[in-house]
């Protein structure tokens, strides 16, 4: 009630710069009609009506309820609509306000029991502008005039459309069941394992995908065409696992040429992050009518089957040429961000900037150690300094794009920290291993690298992730001394550092001297006392023009 009379008199409220509405706060938030129930598995049956633009389907719901409550918040965006509910074999009651409904129940519900309601809905879904970045249903014919449709919508959310708590904390536990309809050789695909396929009496073909490990919202998928696919099996750390490709008929020939990665990727990431974490479900790669998207156990694609990112290498080392970013990038998600998701967007650096780091990783993989540090480094080139990386809690708001390339880099300054790959590798691993198939939040995984490091991390994760300054290290030589110190950076910073040279110091906030005659001779033999940080670090090196002390 005090939600809907602050509707009236506060229509918004502020964040610095940002403004944020109670329609932002209902869809970002855990309101009281969302947390009394968890959800355990999503049904969904969708058939689509191509050549109008529309779906229609139902969406049965099982959940297990927290606390007693009288009303669900189910969100729908419109003008995505819901037709009927059903619950406990009766119509249910419901009402909508702006993208949510609210379903009323009159049922005495019984703490940690599971109940199942059936959503029927219907409608034109948003269609996307730009997927996967401005996403919706994406409606395109293949190169034959064919349809070839699908969806992408992470951020929009997948109430965009259908029905759901669409929330990223909580995921179904058991995961889900989509069954698809579709007529004469259209193919529908999804998430998980194919397990039924069969074409009933008046031609229609249903295919039925069943998802077995938890899944985000965004991640389930609906792709439509004209597909064929080919099997393999890569034999990993958990032992075989099914990997299938589905592609347009008339590009199987190109696409099992290029798709020669995917077994490559596989094991340097099982390498890295450790098991592939959903071998119960396969691993799947779909063409799309879009460039890309992490969905889980389906990883869309759209890169035209040639390397790079649309033929382009975004670190401009020479490097990213050299492999497929969308089979990578979007692979290397299964991990961070299917396998371990944030709890709030606001802390989507969880998925982006260790994805990003993946395929550093994976051109170390095929090209060794400074070819992944010069691809690391050169990605740098696209990072804004914008705005933060981390995003305002509970109003469905992202942090900075930043969240790619600096938190990728983010994540390789740590790795020069800790001064051991080994360990590195093996705390990539435990955080999978840590929060397999859980939601979580900034501070978890920033509590757990410090732990596992004995670092002390807090400081560069607030660096990095919360402010837009980059550290500059500052320094003078005088009188046969070398003064360093942090500037632009948050107070008290004091993060080690790398020379050149290999040589490591501890700046801090305040000024420190040094009189080290070997290193200063070799920073005198290096282009007259210029103090240069290794390229590792992303940080600035500068010299102090004034007197020390002014």
């Amino acid at each position: 009630m005090r939600l809907v009379i602050l509707l009236f008199i506060f229509p918004f409220f502020s964040f610095g710069q940002d403004f944020f509405t109670i329609k932002d706060s209902l869809k970002g938030s855990l309101t009281p009609e969302r947390i009394w129930w968890d959800v355990m598995k999503y049904s969904l049956d969708i058939t689509p009506d191509i050549s109008n633009r529309k779906i229609k389907g139902c969406n049965q719901i099982d959940f297990k309820v927290i606390n007693e409550s009288g009303k669900m918040q189910i969100d729908l965006l419109y003008p995505m609509k819901i037709d009927s509910v059903i619950f406990d074999n009766k119509q249910l009651k419901f009402e909508r306000t702006q993208n949510l409904y609210y379903l009323i129940f009159n049922h005495t519900f019984n703490k940690n029991q599971i109940y199942q309601v059936s959503i029927y809905f219907s409608g034109i879904p948003h269609e996307a502008e730009l997927a996967p970045w401005q996403g919706g249903w994406v409606w395109k014919l293949d190169a034959l005039g064919r349809p070839f449709v699908s969806v992408a919508c992470q951020g929009l959310g997948a109430s965009a459309w259908y029905p759901c708590k669409d929330h990223q904390s909580d995921e179904p536990d058991f995961g889900a069941e989509i069954t698809l309809h579709t007529k004469n050789d259209l193919i529908g695909v999804s998430n998980g394992q194919l397990k039924l396929m069969e074409i009933d009496s008046e031609g229609e073909r249903i295919m039925k995908w069943e998802v077995s490990q938890p899944i985000n919202n965004y991640n389930i998928v609906s792709y439509f065409g004209y597909y064929k696919k080919w099997s393999e099996v890569y034999s990993g750390e958990k032992g075989d696992l099914k990997c299938e490709f589905w592609v347009l008929d008339y590009e199987l020939a190109k696409a099992k040429k290029q798709f020669i990665q995917a077994t490559e990727m596989l094991a340097c990431f099982e390498h890295w992050f450790g098991p592939y974490p959903f071998y119960e479900d396969g691993f799947k790669i779909v063409q799309a009518p879009f460039l890309g998207m992490e969905h889980q156990s389906a990883i869309a694609y759209g890169n035209g089957f040639e390397n790079g990112y649309k033929g382009k290498d975004l670190s401009e080392s020479g490097w990213g040429l050299k492999w497929d970013f969308i089979l990578v990038h979007e692979s290397g998600h299964e991990w961070f961000g299917n396998n371990i998701t944030s709890k709030d967007i606001a802390d989507m650096w969880i998925h982006e900037a260790f994805t990003n780091y993946s395929e550093v990783l994976f051109t170390e993989c095929k090209f060794g150690k400074k070819a992944g540090e010069e691809y690391a480094v050169g990605l740098r080139h696209n990072i804004k300094n914008d705005k933060p990386i981390i995003g305002k809690y509970d109003v469905h708001n992202e942090g900075s794009g930043d969240m790619y390339y600096k938190g990728s880099n983010m994540i390789h300054i740590i790795r020069q920290l800790m001064q051991d790959d080994e360990k590195f590798r093996l705390m990539l691993r435990a955080l999978n291993t840590e929060f397999r198939h859980q939601t979580v939040t900034s501070k978890q995984v920033e509590d757990f690298m410090i732990s596992y490091s004995g670092l002390k991390l807090d400081l560069i994760f607030d660096q990095y992730l919360r402010t837009v300054e980059i550290p500059v290290f500052q320094y003078k030589i005088k009188n046969k001394k070398l003064y360093y110190r942090w500037t632009n950076c948050i107070p008290n910073f004091d993060m080690s550092v790398c020379l050149f040279n290999g040589y490591w110091l501890n700046p801090s906030t305040t000024w420190k001297v040094i009189d080290d005659i070997n290193l200063l001779n070799q920073l005198n033999d290096n282009s007259d006392g210029i103090v240069e940080v290794d390229p590792n670090f992303f940080v600035y090196s500068r010299k102090y023009k004034l007197e020390i002390g002014n």
